[in-house]
């Protein structure tokens, strides 16, 4: 298959937007017209936006603890809510890949390390102030330093920052990174004014603006802003309202009323049936979901042993969770974070398998005899609990004692993550190995939840950065993630398809490459037809 008919596939997929098809398109030297066309039998025929109506959004997560300081996001809610308000360094495109969004372009010397970022120019925050090449960095560098905010540890590779005029801005790293741009789309780096700290009345360059005050835990509410967005055909709602719908039969119930238009994470056991609703649509992006996971922190007795998180990962039953929670949308998660549809996937790594054999062998290895206790909630994500006893039953089945306790959702990643030795969580996928393994497993990351931090493993880390040979690149992130399997507290069982449900009315939605709710920015790229 060439790349003009992997193009046209993707279309009629849904894979790819109409904006991405016909830029792509035009690259590989497509007329216009016969773009046109394909997209037309694609289903891309009406794709003019129309402007008007409140949207009205039930989203999974969120707490009364919750604030629109980037630095304390734990779950896709607030990372919407910001997004509805501000825009950030780097946009993925819906393959994945990076685009320029404030910084509109960008120019790397050989070697990697020394960066020069394009400001874009004529955008303006919602107070009036112009964007320039300050702001820029007020935000990369408030995740810098003293902070407990998830990106420090990522940016920790920035040596200097600077300004160069008023629209550029060079960035020196320690070494080199062929996928800093990747780094620099974290969605916590949202772009504010420079010495902005009013976070709970965020100035932001996006399509809309608070409207009111942020009822956290319940709902925030936006209006698209006076003037216009510098994006064309984007932020196209009057009005926004995001609602913490933290139950997934609340949240279904809601948008088959038309309480809401549009949520996200559907229940797998029953979103065939939502996909029969002639007023419904459901948005399937396969097998880059979520990972969700059950981990131990390395540096807490009795989880310092090895064999015991060893017995730990053979004993669950990832097949049987997948099956019985997931109605088979989801595949099986293999103790790191990389998905299959990652070029640095490691195709050799054996999947590891339910063997209550191996648990209950490696189990007596450690010398454990009290019963473990896993901390789970709703607050975790939806299905959390029910996977939580799955993995009890299995567990028990191995002769490894597994005591699970439900705690409250409410300020369940305030008080729980990262705060207990062992206990439920889930991660979003990551657009470049270095940015997850740098993330979740870094040294120096505050959301390294497992505190494992081996020096090989992060000298490694290190060398496959700067790598500029993809083959030897490669060979190096297939060491991490046998390293991590093997040794680390992470035990993550499934990796699952975002499932989000629209109303029919609403148009322009598509699956994304890194994130459900079309990379959390639905508010700004959809319409109501």
């Amino acid at each position: 298959m060439n790349r003009w008919d992997e193009l046209q596939l993707a279309a009629f997929e849904g894979k790819i937007g109409r904006r991405d098809f016909m830029r792509r398109a035009a690259a590989l030297g497509i007329t216009t017209t016969l773009a046109s066309g394909i997209l037309a039998s694609s289903g891309y025929a009406d794709d003019t936006p129309k402007k008007g109506g409140t949207l009205k959004l039930g989203m999974e997560g969120g707490s009364p603890s919750d604030s629109l300081d980037p630095r304390t996001y734990a779950d896709s809610v607030m990372i919407a809510a910001s997004l509805a308000a501000c825009n950030c360094l780097v946009e993925f495109d819906s393959a994945g890949n990076p685009t320029g969004e404030l910084f509109e372009s960008w120019d790397v010397k050989p070697g990697a390390k020394e960066w020069i970022f394009n400001v874009r120019k004529d955008v303006t925050f919602s107070n009036g102030k112009t964007l320039d090449a300050d702001d820029c960095i007020y935000s990369i560098q408030i995740h810098r330093g003293e902070t407990k905010s998830p990106a420090k540890g990522i940016l920790e590779q920035i040596k200097d920052i600077k300004a160069v005029g008023k629209n550029q801005v060079a960035i020196t790293l320690a070494d080199g990174n062929a996928d800093f741009p990747v780094i620099l789309g974290d969605y916590h780096i949202i772009v504010v004014p420079k010495d902005f700290t009013d976070w709970d009345h965020l100035v932001g360059t996006g399509a809309y603006e608070l409207d009111g005050d942020p009822e956290y835990g319940v709902r925030l509410a936006y209006k698209r802003r006076e003037g216009g967005y510098w994006k064309p055909n984007r932020g196209n709602f009057d009005s926004i309202e995001i609602r913490n719908i933290q139950d997934v039969a609340a949240r279904t119930a809601a948008l088959q009323s038309g309480e809401i238009d549009g949520c996200n994470r559907l229940d797998a056991r029953t979103v065939k049936q939502l996909m029969g609703d002639a007023n419904l649509q459901v948005v399937r992006t396969k097998g880059t979901g979520n990972r969700f996971c059950f981990v131990t922190r390395v540096t807490d007795d009795p989880y310092t042993n090895k064999d015991l998180r060893t017995a730990l990962k053979y004993a669950i039953d990832r097949e049987k969770i997948i099956e019985s929670v997931y109605n088979g949308f989801a595949i099986p998660g293999n103790d790191h974070m990389l998905d299959p549809l990652n070029p640095f996937f490691n195709t050799a790594m054996p999947q590891r398998k339910y063997d209550p054999d191996k648990a209950a062998f490696y189990f007596k290895k450690a010398g454990v005899s009290a019963p473990l206790e896993l901390q789970t909630s709703e607050g975790a994500w939806g299905s959390a609990v029910d996977c939580a006893q799955l993995y009890q039953e299995s567990a028990k089945k191995a002769g490894v004692p597994l005591n699970v306790k439900k705690v409250s959702g409410d300020g369940y990643w305030d008080n729980v993550w990262l705060k207990v030795p062992f206990c439920a969580v889930y991660w979003g996928r990551r657009m470049s190995a270095d940015q997850a393994f740098t993330q979740v497993f870094g040294d120096t990351s505050d959301w390294n939840d497992t505190n494992w931090k081996v020096p090989e493993f992060q000298a490694l880390l290190k060398q496959a950065r700067a790598e500029t040979d993809q083959a030897k690149r490669k060979d190096m992130y297939w060491k991490c993630q046998e390293m991590i399997a093997d040794d680390d507290g992470f035990i993550c069982f499934a990796i699952t398809d975002y499932l989000d449900g629209y109303s029919k009315k609403v148009a322009g939605v598509h699956p994304h490459g890194r994130y459900d709710m079309d990379d959390n920015r639905v508010a700004e790229k959809a319409w109501f037809a």
